[in-house]
């Protein structure tokens, strides 16, 4: 859940900071109010669990003063100020400090609640992942997060904990829905990185000039600070890396390059193109590639993880029925070895949503995991593994299985597999004929 944000607002006249107060309260933030900066600084804490925003002109500490002083405490912490008729160059040198940002008197409200939103939404962002900094930064609590005693897994904490150590820039590959995003935070969290930035973008929600913009620069008018510069010292993600166009790799390269040994921002390169049957080295410039692939990770694939997969479905299942308020589904054996033997196409991901609906199944008494898993395994014919395989080969030999084991237990009954499988009669026939399965077979 969420973390409810606040908004401490710091501002002599008395007038002035209600009104505000009430203004962003009616927007539904909860606000605290201090009449001076010394007041403030008593109850604004390095894990203050919102923004603040300040008055500059204020008899006592100022609002420059005070923005030093909380800068001290908590880097990170969006500071928005207000400044009098004519004190923008003051803003400005504010915003030089590090002020998220200013609104010059009178101001418009709705300004205000816009730039509100930006900065608590920056927050809860700074906040999550200080908080699963703090978790990753022992091995046990590794563990916690990327959950499984398998090789494949023991071996990718190994990784994670190897590298972070490191210095050079990162490549994380893997099929989608695996994890890679909590390996690019692990990675970051275990490291001598872990009190600097994180800095994560996803390259392909953005067009070309857009991601130019949040790279790069030069920032428009209510742009973020771009990307480079946000996490210069810390650690900046690209997920998506395939999508940069030739220019943008171009100008990638150039930033690595004028960093230097070691580099003062690592760069986190994430690639989803294994699913396409291709690699990031077929569609990266060769001289990029080798410059982000100096280290590399590779997520499993939940068919890898072997066991694993029963106890992620056991806990999932545990957390999604304490959520709807209901009993968590108990596998028989069949069914065990039905999940174990799925697959999943979707990794991580697509068990997460098989549990939950495997959970409101098992509050209605209605379903079999058999349905779920044969609904749920429709997937591109292109698609490929980490095995190098087209996925389509583990998806028809997990049906062919699945519809062969469940004619055995029925006793060739046509009416009893559609309903366990909830396959129409027309698709159960295709599916026979495509795996050369016969009903007398099974009399």
């Amino acid at each position: 859940m969420a973390q409810a944000m606040k908004i401490a607002i710091i501002d002599d006249e008395k007038d002035m900071r209600q009104s505000i107060s009430q203004w962003l309260a009616l927007s539904g933030y909860d606000t605290e109010t201090f009449a001076s900066a010394e007041d403030a600084l008593k109850g604004l804490g390095p894990d203050y669990p919102g923004i603040v925003v300040s008055d500059i002109k204020m008899p006592g500490m100022d609002g420059m003063q005070f923005l030093r002083k909380l800068k001290g405490v908590d880097s990170t912490l969006p500071v928005i100020m207000i400044t009098g008729h004519g004190d923008v160059p003051m803003a400005v040198e504010a915003m030089r400090m590090g002020a998220y940002d200013f609104l010059e008197k009178p101001f418009n409200p709705d300004r205000m609640t816009e730039l509100a939103k930006k900065a608590t939404n920056a927050r809860r962002l700074t906040l999550d992942n200080r908080a699963l900094r703090r978790e990753l930064s022992d091995g046990s609590a590794i563990m916690s997060k990327l959950i499984g005693s398998s090789p494949v897994m023991e071996r990718l904490r190994e990784d994670i904990l190897d590298l972070g150590q490191a210095d050079g820039h990162v490549l994380i590959e893997g099929e989608t829905g695996t994890g890679k995003t909590l390996v690019a935070h692990a990675l970051h969290a275990v490291g001598a990185r872990a009190n600097k930035r994180f800095v994560l973008i996803s390259c392909g929600a953005f067009d070309e000039d857009s991601l130019t913009r949040r790279l790069f620069g030069p920032a428009e008018q209510d742009d973020p600070i771009p990307a480079i510069e946000e996490a210069r010292g810390g650690t900046l993600v690209l997920e998506d890396i395939e999508a940069l166009t030739p220019a943008l790799q171009a100008r990638l390269l150039t930033a690595l390059n004028e960093q230097g040994t070691p580099a003062e921002t690592r760069v986190v390169a994430v690639s989803n193109l294994q699913n396409e049957g291709k690699t990031s080295e077929d569609v990266l410039r060769a001289d990029l590639f080798y410059r982000l692939a100096a280290l590399r990770v590779t997520v499993p694939p939940l068919r890898q993880r072997g066991e694993d997969i029963l106890t992620l479905f056991t806990r999932l299942s545990e957390q999604f029925a304490e959520e709807y308020g209901c009993t968590a589904p108990e596998l028989s054996a069949q069914e065990a070895a039905q999940v174990l033997q799925a697959p999943w196409p979707g990794n991580v991901r697509q068990l997460v949503n098989v549990a939950e609906r495997a959970v409101l199944q098992n509050r209605r008494g209605t379903g079999t995991i058999a349905s779920l898993l044969m609904a749920d395994n429709a997937e591109s014919e292109t698609t490929m593994t980490t095995e190098g395989k087209p996925l389509k080969e583990f998806v028809e030999a997990f049906e062919r299985m699945l519809i062969d084991n469940t004619m055995r237990r029925h006793k060739g009954s046509i009416v009893g597999v559609m309903e366990e499988l909830q396959l129409p009669r027309r698709t159960l026939n295709e599916k026979m004929a495509k795996y050369g399965l016969q009903r007398q077979d099974y009399l």
